[in-house]
C-alpha cells in the first residue's frame, strides 16, 4: 500500500463527507433494512468492498463481516465485529477461495485507476465467492449522468449500468437484477431530507426513474 495513496484518501474523504457523517449512516441505515437486507442473509459471511466509513456494513445483519479500504480512517468508524483488510483491492485478497456470500460495494468501482484495476478486483471476488454466492455493486451511471460525473476529482473509470453488466460477465458472473436508475446521484451538497422521505422514495420505483442517477 503507498502511504502517500492512503494520506490522499484521508484528506479526500475527510474533506468530501466531514459534515455529513451522521446524516450519511441514518440514510444507510434505512437503505439497508428496507433494500439490502432482504437480499442478505442473517446466517451469511460478507465483505465490504470500499467500505469507507462503515455505514453498509455496521448495519447489515450478518454473521460474519469484513471491509476492505485503503483509507486508514476506515478503522475507527469500523464495528467490533467487522474485521478490516487495508489493501488495494485489485492485489491478491486476503482470504480463502470461497470464503465469503456476499461481496457489496457502492460508489466504489468509478474510484480505482484503470479498467484493468477493475478487471482484477473482480476475479478476486469471483475467487472469494463461494458457488450461488452475489456481488451487490451499486454506483453513479455515467449513461444518465453525463458530464456531472467528472464533478469528484478521484472519478477515474466511465461505467454505465450496461458496461458494468458487461465486465461482469466477463468475469465470470451471472445477473439477477439490474437497476439503471435506482438512487440519487450523491449526498455531497444535497439537502438534508427526513429519514421517511428516503423510505418512502425507496418503496416507489417509478421516482427511482425520475431522480435514480446510480
Amino acid at each position: 500500500m503507498s502511504e502517500k495513496t492512503a494520506a490522499e484518501l484521508q484528506r479526500i474523504y475527510e474533506g468530501r463527507f466531514a459534515s455529513t457523517k451522521a446524516y450519511r449512516n441514518r440514510v444507510w441505515q434505512v437503505v439497508v433494512k428496507d433494500f439490502l437486507q432482504p437480499r442478505i442473509g442473517a446466517e451469511q459471511t460478507v465483505l465490504d468492498l470500499g467500505c469507507g466509513y462503515g455505514e453498509f456494513i455496521n448495519n447489515v445483519n450478518c454473521a460474519k463481516k469484513f471491509a476492505m479500504d485503503l483509507n486508514p480512517d476506515a478503522a475507527q468508524y469500523l464495528q467490533a465485529d467487522v474485521t478490516l483488510i487495508q489493501q488495494d483491492c485489485s492485489d491478491p485478497w486476503d482470504l480463502p477461495n470461497e470464503s465469503l456470500d456476499v461481496v457489496f460495494t457502492s460508489n466504489f468501482f468509478e474510484h480505482l485507476p484503470t479498467k484493468d484495476a477493475l478487471a482484477e478486483t473482480l476475479r478476486h471476488a469471483m475467487r472469494a465467492l463461494r458457488p450461488g454466492g452475489r456481488l451487490i455493486a451499486m454506483g453513479p451511471n455515467i449513461r444518465v449522468l453525463d458530464r456531472t460525473y467528472w464533478d469528484f476529482w478521484d472519478h477515474h473509470i466511465p461505467i454505465s449500468d450496461r458496461s458494468l453488466v458487461e465486465v461482469l460477465r466477463f468475469a465470470g458472473f451471472g445477473i439477477e437484477e439490474v437497476y439503471p436508475q435506482f438512487l440519487p446521484y450523491s449526498l455531497v451538497g444535497a439537502p438534508q431530507y427526513p429519514l421517511w422521505t428516503v423510505r418512502a422514495y425507496l418503496r416507489f420505483p417509478v421516482l427511482w426513474r425520475i431522480f435514480g442517477r446510480q
